[in-house]
């Protein structure tokens, strides 16, 4: 039989335990509690019921699912040889072999769904299913697809949602509830009483800054550069009715509503001017939160990007808002005060609360929590000032100024961390996260966030062993309040909800039967393009019992049989195939190779409104593709109708069953009528007719090249420009580099 060593469970954990053993249970615990020991008693007890049945963990990052497996070496009397890791790292083949001989497998959820697409895995066997983060399980993140892949294939389901805030309202809760397939709640807070005996005090003070003159006079003319946008917005009457704030939610609505319009085919010059004045006001409102939360350095930094960019960019709202002469002073007088080291006493403040802790606590260990990489930089620079610490920056993946950490960096400085090598964290958000940073005394919020979950995971960072602090920094009159009392009604709003759920609905899942379990489709194979995995066709035919298999595709995104091959294209994604040429080589290729080739543009979008491409440039591609080419062009609403027209499709070609079918690896060779086409198309403005036009003239790819731009002239729809560019072209030296 299975069981712990070197844990003794608590009270609350078998409380729960005793629920989670009879149904699908969403526990939610703040950090700290321990809801990973609930998930290793339900493990022993699931394994015990069934010993042949498997485990599987999921986790939303590689150093989660490896804290998680480390966690079970160390408290699971089971033999480590049968618990594995799989992650993006591990071959296909070898992720297949390990599932196969392992009892409980820890796996991030993105690599874990194409396996499951490509039947590498079984689910059938696993008894239950723990979600970690549970929270993500909303919308098109892979625990939702999974859950539901599970809860049709496992022949004993059983599910465990673990996280310290699922959601800030009812509908968002309720939303992780059904997707997870929930039946019951488990929530505890710190006061329950069969909680309180286990937590440390946390004691949580906001620290209030006033904003200092230096400050204060550059925020008046940002001020006025916004309030200058927003009544050019009511101006052009894209702005009416709207009274006290403006957020940047309400900007990004606005203009997100602009371009709806625009791509359903409205055509009004004051549209474009609108879009372009509201990201303007977007840019200095992003100032405006840099001056009050941040400061001085990270204001100077954005202020040059934007200077820079000007130079060399395009866009309009750029070029104008550097122009601005509110925006313009305000750069000025930042660029003044950088200079002068003048900073936001949010760092002094800082400092401050940090000396004054070393000397109640001279072996402190803390975490500085702050949003932007920037500024988090600057502060690893000023803590590491102080006498006795030491801060190093804790960054996701993404590099920016050389800032970015690979997964397997982040876990080895959490083990330093953790080993006291270092004694102050740095962090962005990547640290508020489910990651395991025990035994730390100070939490400090550099800026309030104005996310529950983002909140209560930020705190759980600390009165784990001992009492704990939690510092929040807070500038006056500025957005940290605002952040500060939005996080607050969401937490409150959060367990009013789950509680409510809890007492009152007890969240009954009945199993309904679904369009899938009546619609299975047999013996149909598809073979699609990787990079179709994410579209959602390949999840909706895999839920359709569809034999479907993901590799990467020489030509075309869909291949239904020996004779069809699929082009898709999002519409915008048809228009800007279109403008860099990518179009016409993908449709030559699908030409050459299969006998039916077929192009699906999918979507709701005005196909002439989404690029400043004249209409006519749209059609003549279009007759191209249907006469030229002779490739049929159908129109599909979105991907579940996408799905439906290539199951028709594949349907009537694989009626004959006996007939396999495969993947080509090699491109069928061009002829050389074919080639040299390909050559002329690719001088510039020179589309599939034009280079028709200029082989049957000139004879040859060599008198193309030879012409002179009067000869050049001399071919229909070739003017002064076209030719004198294709010499230009044709003639220019090629730029030499040192290698």
């Amino acid at each position: 039989m299975l069981s712990l060593k070197e844990l003794k469970p608590r009270l609350y954990q078998e409380t729960i335990l005793h629920t989670c053993v009879r149904k699908n249970t969403l526990v939610v615990l703040p950090t700290g509690l321990g809801k990973t020991a609930i998930s290793l008693l339900l493990t022993i007890e699931r394994l015990n019921s069934y010993p042949t049945s498997k485990i599987l963990f999921l986790a939303p990052t590689k150093p989660l699912v490896v804290q998680h497996i480390e966690t079970f070496k160390k408290f699971l009397d089971i033999d480590e040889k049968d618990m594995v890791v799989l992650t993006g790292e591990i071959k296909p083949e070898k992720r297949e072999e390990l599932w196969k001989d392992a009892t409980i497998i820890f796996s991030t959820p993105q690599g874990l769904s194409n396996d499951i697409v490509n039947s590498r895995i079984k689910l059938e066997d696993v008894s239950c299913l723990i979600l970690d983060e549970i929270h993500r399980c909303v919308k098109d993140y892979d625990y939702v697809w999974i859950c539901k892949q599970y809860n049709q294939k496992s022949k004993f389901p059983r599910i465990l949602g673990l996280t310290a805030s699922p959601g800030s309202n009812m509908q968002q809760i309720l939303d992780v509830c059904k997707n997870a397939k929930i039946e019951e709640i488990e929530v505890r807070v710190h006061d329950d009483p069969d909680v309180k005996p286990y937590v440390q005090e946390i004691d949580l003070e906001y620290v209030t800054i006033e904003l200092p003159e230096e400050l204060l006079s550059i925020k008046r003319f940002l001020d006025a550069s916004f309030k200058d946008k927003i009544k050019n917005l009511q101006t052009l009457g894209y702005l009416t009715g709207k009274n006290g704030t403006i957020s940047r939610t309400d900007l990004l609505g606005i203009q997100g509503d602009l371009h709806r319009r625009i791509a359903s085919g409205e055509k009004d010059f004051s549209m474009w001017k609108a879009i372009s004045v509201t990201a303007e006001a977007i840019k200095v409102q992003h100032a405006v939160g840099l001056l009050e939360t941040q400061g001085i350095s990270s204001l100077d930094k954005y202020f040059n990007k934007l200077f820079e960019e000007a130079e060399k960019t395009k866009t309009k709202a750029t070029k104008n808002l550097v122009r601005d002469l509110n925006f313009k002073s305000a750069f000025i007088k930042t660029q003044h005060l950088n200079r002068e080291d003048i900073e936001h006493p949010k760092i002094e403040k800082l400092k401050e609360i940090i000396k004054d802790e070393l000397k109640i606590n001279k072996k402190l260990k803390l975490i500085i929590f702050n949003n932007y990489r920037d500024s988090a930089s600057k502060l690893v620079d000023e803590v590491n000032q102080l006498e006795n610490m030491k801060a190093k920056l804790f960054v996701g993946q993404m590099k920016k100024g050389n800032t970015g950490l690979k997964q397997k960096d982040q876990i080895a400085m959490l083990n330093d961390f953790r080993q006291g090598n270092f004694n102050c964290l740095v962090s962005s958000s990547v640290g508020e996260e489910g990651l395991d940073i025990p035994a730390v005394d100070l939490v400090i919020f550099y800026e309030p966030v104005p996310s529950a979950i983002r909140k209560i995971q930020r705190v759980g960072r600390t009165g784990r062993l001992e009492k704990g602090k939690v510092k929040i920094l807070v500038t006056k009159n500025t957005i940290d309040e605002a952040y500060r009392w939005s996080a607050h009604h969401k937490e409150k709003k959060m367990y009013s909800a789950l509680f409510e759920l809890k007492n009152k609905l007890h969240l009954k899942n009945e199993m309904q039967p679904t369009l899938s379990k009546f619609n299975q489709e047999s013996n149909i194979k598809i073979f699609a393009d990787t990079r179709e995995y994410h579209s959602g066709i390949v999840k909706e035919m895999v839920d359709r019992g569809i034999d479907v298999k993901v590799q990467r595709l020489p030509m075309a995104d869909f291949i239904l049989s020996n004779s069809v091959g699929v082009e898709r294209k999002l519409v915008q994604d048809f228009v800007a195939s279109l403008i860099d040429k990518r179009l016409l080589q993908q449709l030559k290729d699908l030409k050459n190779n299969f006998k039916k080739p077929l192009l699906i543009i999918e979507g709701m979008d005005d196909i002439y409104s989404i690029r400043k491409v004249h209409p006519n440039a749209i059609r003549g591609m279009l007759a191209t593709i249907a006469i030229s080419y002779q490739i049929p062009i159908l129109y599909t609403k979105d991907a579940l109708d996408t799905t439906e027209l290539l199951l028709a499709i594949a349907k009537r070609e694989q009626k004959d069953n006996t007939k396999e079918f495969g993947v080509r690896q090699e491109r069928k060779p061009l002829t050389t009528k074919e080639q040299q086409e390909f050559i002329i198309e690719s001088l510039p403005y020179i589309g599939p007719q034009l280079a028709k036009s200029l082989l049957n003239k000139f004879g040859s790819v060599k008198d193309i090249i030879n012409a002179e731009i009067e000869h050049l002239k001399q071919v229909d729809k070739v003017g002064a420009k076209k030719a004198e560019e294709i010499k230009r072209i044709v003639e220019e030296k090629y730029p030499t580099y040192e290698l």
